[in-house]
């Protein structure tokens, strides 16, 4: 409750010396920064091609254990070979499901890899800009935004252009 009322305090604050004119807030919507912007493309164009490899090799042992539960289905086979078309099924769907795992917890940790390349990135983009034009304080994350003071497609464009920095 403490934390609410210092925030409205603090809210109050803010639009009193904005209304004065002594104060330059931006916003930066995130989300779209990092579905948006040119790095962000690029590490989702990089995590594609090191996984396609294992994502492929996932699909062809799916298609195998659905051949394999086909064949099985229609039970022509006699007691002993059923058993062990069952037990070879079973085991190659136990070896599917680690390899679902084990590509999914990879991929995950690659993604968040990424994203922190592409969030430093992001966050040195803003604060270059908010140095250049004079900003006293940048949100993320708001509620609401008037378009008016969001610089999304300013840190767009800063991030789409190569710089030889890594800035």
């Amino acid at each position: 409750m403490k934390i609410r009322m210092l925030m409205a305090l603090c809210l109050c604050w803010l639009a009193s010396v904005a209304q004065a004119g002594d104060f330059k807030v931006g916003v930066v919507d995130t989300e779209r920064i990092l579905r948006e912007s040119v790095p962000a493309q690029r590490a989702e164009k990089k995590i594609e091609r090191e996984f396609s490899g294992r994502d492929a090799e996932i699909k062809r042992v799916a298609k195998l254990v659905k051949e394999m539960q086909a064949a099985l289905e229609k039970d022509t086979l006699n007691d002993a070979n059923h058993r062990n078309k069952e037990r070879e099924l079973s085991s190659l769907n136990v070896n599917l499901q680690k390899m679902q795992r084990e590509f999914r917890e990879d991929l995950n940790l690659r993604k968040n890899e990424e994203l922190a390349v592409v969030l430093d990135k992001a966050n040195k983009a803003v604060q270059t800009i908010a140095e250049a034009e004079k900003f006293d304080l940048i949100l993320q994350e708001a509620v609401y935004r008037n378009p008016r003071i969001d610089i999304t497609d300013k840190v767009l464009k800063y991030l789409a252009v190569d710089r030889p920095d890594g800035k």
